[in-house]
């Protein structure tokens, strides 16, 4: 595997200790250990190629001001979850690092194009068997 082009500064990441949902009983209406991380795309200092791929991602964790939002909240630890906010991030820079091939236009083979009129030639026949019976006066 390659090394990836950039870095993801956790300096531009906003990490936020929140109270989890759910059931948990007392601990979790006691103890902020879900995190909350917002990271800026616009502010950020990812290459802009990369950042224009990030952005048009239709995504529901990415808000149209271009804000990346992850909520944290699987493990009962605070450096647990804030370790999950920070993989997810990285994942998803990582999906959008390599650009998409360009697709080459192709055109059907001769014999492909034969088996398709063939078949249609097939399907006209069953259909045209369906008719009334003549002759029957």
């Amino acid at each position: 595997m390659r090394a990836p082009l950039f870095e993801l500064n956790e300096d531009e990441m906003v990490l936020t200790a929140i109270r989890a949902q759910g059931a948990g009983g007392q601990n979790v209406n006691k103890v902020s250990n879900a995190v909350h991380l917002r990271f800026d795309v616009h502010a950020s200092t990812l290459p802009d190629d990369i950042k224009a791929r990030l952005l048009a991602l239709s995504d529901q964790r990415i808000t149209a001001d271009g804000v990346v939002v992850i909520k944290a909240q699987t493990s009962r630890s605070l450096e647990a979850n804030r370790a999950d906010a920070i993989a997810r991030l990285h994942a998803l820079v990582h999906s959008v690092a390599v650009p998409p091939k360009a697709r080459k236009p192709t055109r059907p083979t001769y014999g492909s194009q034969q088996r398709r009129l063939q078949g249609k030639a097939t399907r006209g026949q069953v259909k045209a068997l369906r008719g009334r019976v003549g002759g029957l006066e």
